[in-house]
């Protein structure tokens, strides 16, 4: 059974392989892999057997088909709708991220509790909180974003859970949890920033 970086590694090869397509690459191989993503050889064989992926009796993966295989698994050949809650300075940059346009990634409504961000004609609409759990209804929305101050983090997690959210992305300085059935990832930016600042300072102590 994959666990979450198996998946967090295959989805790290997916972006390796689309660089070296842009590289005009036809034919990869595991050493390929490794080196564009920090990993050893034997752990690339290692996922790809994990999810049934196996190369061409010739050796070596064929780029275009490995990344259909990828696409597939990773689910990225189908559009997964968002929804955002919190309209800051974090929130209005997630919502004009095109990254996510990339990954198949679609923010359809973004929800806050202040009147003066409410734009309902936006190309992304900004509604009222309270019309998020009708909204998750009728759509048939699975997957959301926190992007709110960490007070309101946890309240608007169980809203979410309430109106359906399966998943969810939080980028709230808090670490949230929720019911074994809904899957919460945690990126916690303040907190990166402040590793890269230690190891670096720790680097230069030592030399």
């Amino acid at each position: 059974m994959p666990n979450k970086n198996d998946v967090i590694r295959l989805s790290r090869y997916r972006n390796a392989l689309v660089r070296l397509r842009a590289l005009n690459f036809v034919k990869v191989f595991c050493d390929n892999l490794a080196d564009a993503t920090g990993v050893s050889a034997a752990q690339v064989r290692k996922d790809f057997s994990t999810f049934d992926i196996s190369q061409n009796s010739r050796g070596g993966y064929d780029v275009k088909e490995l990344l259909k295989r990828l696409n597939k698994i990773l689910n990225k050949d189908t559009t997964h709708e968002f929804i955002e809650v919190g309209a800051g300075n974090l929130g209005k940059a997630l919502l004009r991220y095109p990254g996510f346009a990339r990954s198949g990634i679609k923010i359809v409504a973004c929800f806050d509790v202040d009147p003066d961000k409410y734009d309902r004609q936006a190309e992304i609409p900004v509604l009222p909180i309270e019309e998020l759990d009708d909204f998750v209804r009728e759509h048939q929305i699975r997957f959301g974003i926190i992007s709110t101050p960490d007070v309101a983090a946890q309240q608007v997690l169980v809203r979410m859970i309430s109106a359906g959210i399966k998943g969810v992305l939080n980028f709230a300085s808090i670490y949230l949890r929720g019911p074994e059935d809904c899957v919460i990832n945690n990126i916690n930016l303040e907190s990166e920033i402040e590793n890269i600042v230690y190891f670096v300072n720790l680097a230069e102590k030592s030399k």
